[in-house]
């Protein structure tokens, strides 16, 4: 997705959490303990949204409490980081969101990227509406009605039309091609980040104002602003292979992990955990909570979730 795009101090790199600076390019930067011989240090690539955060903050914790390792961070967009992985500035991805050019470039042909096996996570972009709007107008969650809400709906930003409310530009979108596909009388709005949408979702859930917004699962808002999924048209296999014809659903995406080729091969324990780490949706918003919610910082987070999951971990630890 996805996307699915938020002060974290996790290992040697400073992170803006919940900024949303998925514009951000840190391909260049790499860790200076990435692919160092004999060190046993372990360089994790981090999105900006709040559920990747989480994945790294308890693989960090463990690597570091449990197996003694060093774990460096690096905030990487989501296409650069895959570039970022190939070339061993990180070493690993914990939640990617399915980006079938890059997996065929550097998994198939160049083979500098292995797969890290599922993350447990399933993840869904769709549009959505406030559940007490789709309550009193239940025809809104087709979208064949959105039109006649498209008033209703409408901001400042949206230049007369009704507003979809996407996050970072750099998110996994279809969301201005399916506007155009289907004819509708909206206007993509983007708010910029994970955060700044967030902001403005608890904002026209505070005053009860109807929005529609593009927003994935899973995802700890859902918890605090209930929200309605639009049916869009049905998801076939292909009918997104052509970014500017896309006039159908979002798919519902099994996340991936991803390793550097070389760190999966000679990684040793590290890699063989980072192989293992699986968790499930309610254990990643769980932690995602704690960090947005409770405003938490991800360390404390992460101890918190592996003082009370003893049983889930300690299957991922190699032996």
């Amino acid at each position: 997705m996805r996307l699915r795009t938020t002060s974290v101090v996790a290992g040697a790199s400073a992170l803006l959490l919940l900024t949303g600076c998925g514009a951000a390019d840190m391909t260049k930067q790499a860790s200076p303990f990435a692919n160092a011989r004999g060190a046993r240090t372990v360089t994790l690539s981090v999105q900006s949204w709040v559920g990747a955060q989480s994945n790294v903050a308890v693989a960090q914790y463990l690597l570091e409490h449990e197996m003694g390792y060093r774990v460096d961070t690096v905030q990487v967009d989501e296409v650069p980081a895959w570039d970022a992985l190939s070339q061993g500035r990180v070493d690993a991805i914990l939640e990617d969101w399915g980006h079938p050019d890059q997996e065929k470039r550097y998994v198939e042909d160049k083979r500098t990227i292995a797969p890290g096996g599922d993350l447990g996570v399933t993840g869904h972009i769709g549009w959505y509406v406030p559940t007490y709007f789709a309550k009193q107008h239940p025809d809104v969650t087709d979208w064949k009605n959105l039109d006649k809400y498209a008033d209703r709906l409408r901001t400042p930003e949206s230049g007369g039309k009704g507003q979809l409310l996407d996050g970072s530009p750099s998110y996994v979108t279809n969301d201005k091609a399916l506007v155009n596909n289907l004819k509708l009388n909206y206007q993509v709005v983007f708010a910029g980040s994970e955060a700044a949408q967030i902001t403005q979702m608890k904002q026209f859930a505070k005053e009860k104002k109807p929005f529609l917004t593009y927003w994935y699962s899973p995802q700890w808002l859902f918890e605090k602003v209930p929200m309605t999924e639009v049916r869009l048209p049905a998801y076939k296999e292909g009918c997104d292979a052509d970014a500017a014809k896309v006039a159908c659903a979002y798919p519902h995406t099994p996340l991936k992990k991803y390793l550097n080729a070389d760190f999966a091969r000679t990684g040793g324990k590290a890699a063989a955990f980072l192989k293992k780490f699986r968790w499930t949706t309610g254990d990643q918003n769980e932690v995602s909570l704690m960090i947005a919610n409770d405003k938490l910082t991800p360390q404390e987070a992460a101890k918190k979730w592996v003082e009370r999951h003893r049983s889930t971990w300690r299957a991922w630890l190699p032996s």
